[in-house]
């Protein structure tokens, strides 16, 4: 399945669900080693995106959730910037319409 854009509102609810029942801060030590254990190879352009989007917010409080379908999604909310990502297959920026719903998550209410 290629991804071209992701929409946080138009997931169904068991895919909203699984991503606000997994919705956790992140620190920069285990978001690199995500990244290193998902995009191991040095020429993968989403390895260099994702390590991007780490050092474009240093210092930053990064929530990190996963859908059903393993959609990857990170969210900033100090810079209302996100991306999610699915290994392999995609990845794009947070749309404003998921920026919202990751705050309301981060909230606890979405």
């Amino acid at each position: 399945m290629k991804f071209e854009k992701f929409d946080l509102e138009s997931l169904d609810k068991d895919r909203l669900k699984a991503a606000a029942e997994s919705i956790r801060t992140i620190g920069v030590e285990e978001l690199k080693a995500l990244g290193e254990e998902l995009f191991p190879w040095a020429d993968d352009p989403y390895r260099e995106r994702f390590f991007q989007f780490i050092a474009e917010n240093p210092g930053a409080t990064i929530h990190h959730a996963v859908t059903s379908d393993s959609v990857n999604v990170l969210y900033c909310r100090e810079k209302d910037k996100g991306m999610w990502f699915v290994p392999k297959t995609g990845m794009g920026p947070l749309q404003e319409r998921g920026r919202k719903i990751m705050k309301a998550m981060i909230r606890g209410s979405p």
